[in-house]
């Protein structure tokens, strides 16, 4: 891969997907082995103007290593210097760069209920920093080829050809190319999703429901404030910037409490090391009462009952099956990809921009009104050729979404 490709990607991810400001100060995470990538989009975000930048490493090695030898009461305590470190960003309100490349199997034999244990316990100290920043920064997710995942994904060639393979894939995702000016190119992307949503909003759906021949059956409310959002969006102190890099999808908000019915899982869901697959999760009353699963069925039943919040759903995906990340046919195992290659639901947290007046309503109020809280926000993908969404309107209309698994509006 040319170098001069891989660095117009991570300025695209510091000028597009963050869309650092200057005078701003940044903060990357990325794993120890992508060191050279973040480089370039360290020295991205100084051309951009930040005021500094600083990087959180992570190693699925190490974090293996804490884990199996270290207690759930030693792995739950937050430090005085991590939680005034949490405290900070929640005050300086730095943008946040997550560069993705782990192994999706670098956590496989850890115990997930250890797992879960510790993010519950840290949840509760971290959860009013994590509410604070809410909405008020930008922040983006990208990635780059790890050699454990692109042997995952290309398990047939040579680690240095499924790296390269990988990284082709990664960039025709997200629209960079030798000779493009991918900045220009968001610019349309963007454009699209702002039509696509505007026509959603229009039609103000009370609820969806979702059929396919495989066993899907399933109803999902909205609230009234509910909005589609895509795409980029903007911050509460003016900032447009985009979340995923890549991004299909055009998402909402439902209300929680208010599901019914079953939906089948069409790719396999990677979570913490351990692969779910083939599962259906059944709904009613809002909840997720009964789960099956070819394989990873406990890994399911643990998101599930994570919390109070975590049987419940967050949100709601729509992809059409015709999309450039669907038409590569691949399975990443990886949410940030295969999530965009299908509709998709997520289990938990609701997302507080998807409501109309967020702005001026506090976590209580929201939560009052119908938006989810969680301690976890899972996607897994449902989305089939020959799947059909109808929305039912506040005022008493059908409309067909999704005809054979793509958009008809």
């Amino acid at each position: 891969m040319k170098k001069s490709t891989i660095k117009k990607y991570a300025r695209l991810i510091v000028r597009v997907g963050a869309n650092v400001q200057k005078g701003q100060s940044v903060v990357i995470s990325c794993a120890v082995e992508q060191a050279d990538f973040c480089a370039l989009v360290v020295d991205e975000c100084y051309r951009a103007g930040a005021k500094y930048v600083t990087v959180n490493w992570s190693s699925d090695k190490v974090t293996r290593l804490h884990y199996r030898n270290e207690s759930i009461r030693t792995l739950s305590t937050v430090l005085k210097w991590q939680e005034e470190k949490i405290k900070w960003m929640s005050e300086e309100l730095p943008c946040r760069i997550h560069i993705v490349s782990e192994d999706p199997d670098g956590l496989k034999g850890i115990n997930p209920a250890k797992m879960q244990k510790v993010s519950v316990n840290t949840y509760k100290v971290t959860k009013k920093y994590s509410q604070a920043m809410e909405s008020r920064h930008q922040w983006t997710i990208a990635a780059v080829p790890g050699e454990a995942w692109a042997k995952k994904v290309f398990p047939g060639l040579r680690k240095s050809q499924a790296v390269e393979k990988l990284w082709q894939a990664i960039l025709e995702s997200v629209y960079v190319t030798d000779d493009n000016d991918p900045i220009a190119v968001w610019e349309k992307v963007n454009a699209d999703f702002k039509e696509r949503c505007e026509k959603l909003n229009e039609d103000r759906f009370e609820y969806l429901h979702y059929t396919s021949s495989n066993g899907t059956d399933f109803k999902c409310w909205l609230m009234p404030e509910s909005k589609w959002c895509g795409g980029g969006e903007t911050d509460l102190n003016g900032h447009f910037f985009n979340p995923n890099m890549p991004t299909i999808e055009v998402f909402t908000t439902p209300k929680k409490g208010k599901a019914e019915g079953k939906v089948v899982s069409t790719k396999p869901l990677s979570y913490r090391g351990q692969l779910i697959e083939n599962f259906s999760i059944t709904f009613k009353d809002g909840k997720a009462v009964s789960c099956e699963a070819e394989k990873g069925k406990e890994a399911l039943e643990k998101i599930i009952s994570a919390d109070e919040g975590s049987c419940m759903i967050g949100e709601l995906a729509l992809v059409p099956q015709d999309s450039p990340i669907s038409n590569q046919n691949i399975l990443y195992y990886e949410t940030l990809f295969d999530e965009n290659a299908s509709c998709h639901i997520a289990l938990g947290r609701g997302y507080r921009e998807c409501v109309d007046g967020y702005a001026d309503m506090t976590p209580e109020q929201l939560s009052e009104l119908g938006v989810n809280e969680s301690m976890v926000h899972v996607d897994f993908m449902v989305g089939s050729p020959d799947m059909s969404i109808v929305g039912h309107t506040f005022d008493g209309k059908d409309i067909q979404i999704f005809k054979d698994g793509n958009f008809v509006i």
